[in-house]
């Protein structure tokens, strides 16, 4: 995507593909390079696969992956996918710009197989109320490291406070192509129909630099989908203010280098701003467009239990199993539905989650429903551990059901009634997804 000032026509040429459905066009084909972006998509993603396996604990099977291309990519598509795996990989060093503070080195770096993340890559988000977000003091993200001769940012005092795993970036392309009408049409703000949840969206303005011709773009309100509190509309947003919060990379929609506020001196890296192109953040917001989440397991009589009684258990209120996408130009993304299980709604869970800082209109006490999705192969991309929730305090699905409180009260005292054989059941059908 170009930048929004800079439109450049060959840049939105159409591509004609040679597999039969001449005429499609491809939002990530340009000009008549593509049979050569195709082989090497094919090719490097077929070593990727290869090489892989050295960061797993056993060796996955086709379609167990993380960082899998949607199926029904086109060859421009295809291309395009690769050109981002390979951006979201690249290591950056000082010198093209990486810090002065950052968080780390790489988008790959805190996404673990494009999965989910760990502990040690918690991110600290600070901010004095809903509106201020303590940027004189480093907020509203802690980076807890720099460059040589720059100071990293330490934890203030008297601001709120809450730690952030990583989420998954697979399945964004999917999320970000879910109507607003699928995700309101299970608002409930006032519990109207007395069931205990009253799930609402995220109505939230857009960064000043995404264009209405940008999903999620435009003038706001827009219904907010990204993030732990569901605080961002716009893929776009979310890829250019990774990059400039967690690494560090300034670009022509945010030019100017995040410094630590309170260092004792001056300090920025040696690179000119912007360090990154417009094509390097689309290649990487492409690429997450395009990465499938993987399959479920297979069903079994044991999981169709669990899955029944995930529905029973009141589970489905805010773990809505299916959202629907609306057109897009990427054809794999219209028109389908998602089994993400997710409402992509905020919900108050109660105090033992609570982070007790506002995010937007998301209150301290209220998070976006996590898509259960992704869960099945978490483990193999995570040396055998498993961290749940938005802090990666739960270890397993019995953990994070029990710290459920809030709306979800009465589905957790549901599944906690239940014999011990049926909560494993239960527990068995939501990681196999």
């Amino acid at each position: 995507m170009p930048h929004p000032m800079e439109y450049n026509e060959d840049e939105v040429r159409p591509l004609i593909r040679d597999r039969g459905d001449a005429g499609r066009p491809s939002r990530c084909g340009v000009g008549g390079g593509w049979r050569n972006a195709a082989i090497v998509a094919i090719c490097a993603l077929s070593l990727h696969v290869l090489g892989c396996e050295k960061l797993l604990t056993t060796r996955p099977d086709p379609g167990e992956r993380f960082d899998t291309p949607l199926p029904g990519l086109d060859n421009g598509e295809l291309g395009a996918f690769q050109r981002g795996h390979t951006q979201f990989r690249k290591a950056f060093s000082i010198a093209e710009g990486l810090g002065p503070v950052f968080n780390n080195v790489s988008c790959a770096s805190c996404h673990s197989g494009d999965g989910r993340g760990r502990p040690e890559n918690t991110l600290t988000r600070i901010s004095r109320d809903a509106v201020d977000l303590a940027v004189d003091l480093g907020g509203p993200q802690i980076q807890d490291k720099a460059i040589a001769g720059a100071e990293p940012e330490r934890l203030p005092s008297g601001v709120l406070v809450s730690y952030r795993m990583p989420p998954p970036v697979f399945g964004v392309g999917l999320i970000e192509a879910i109507t607003d009408s699928s995700i309101l049409s299970h608002e409930d703000p006032g519990d109207s129909d007395g069931d205990g949840i009253s799930g609402r969206a995220n109505m939230v303005t857009p960064a000043p630099y995404v264009p209405a011709t940008e999903p999620g773009g435009g003038p706001g309100p827009r219904v907010g989908r990204f993030g732990r509190k569901a605080s961002v509309s716009s893929l776009l947003q979310q890829t250019v203010e990774a990059y400039h919060q967690d690494i560090g990379m300034t670009s022509s929609y945010r030019p100017v280098e995040n410094v630590n506020p309170v260092a004792s001196h001056p300090a920025v890296d040696p690179a000119a701003d912007p360090e990154l192109t417009d094509a390097e953040i689309e290649n990487v917001m492409e690429y997450m467009r395009m990465l499938a989440p993987p399959a479920p397991g297979d069903p079994s009589p044991a999981r169709n239990r669990g899955q029944a009684l995930f529905t029973s258990a009141g589970c489905v209120k805010c773990h809505i199993p299916t959202l629907h996408t609306g057109p897009h130009d990427i054809e794999t993304l219209a028109n389908r539905d998602v089994s993400l299980y997710s409402d992509l709604l905020l919900h108050d869970l109660g105090d033992a989650l609570a982070d007790n800082r506002p995010d937007g209109s998301a209150d301290g006490k209220e998070w976006r429903t996590a898509p259960l999705w992704g869960l099945r192969v978490a483990r193999e991309f995570l040396n055998g551990q498993l961290f749940l929730l938005h802090d990666g305090r739960a270890h397993t699905v019995d953990q994070a059901i029990r710290y459920h409180g809030g709306e979800a009260t009465a589905a957790r005292d549901a599944y906690l009634a239940l014999p011990a054989s049926d909560q494993a059941a239960l527990a068995d059908f939501v990681e196999s997804r």
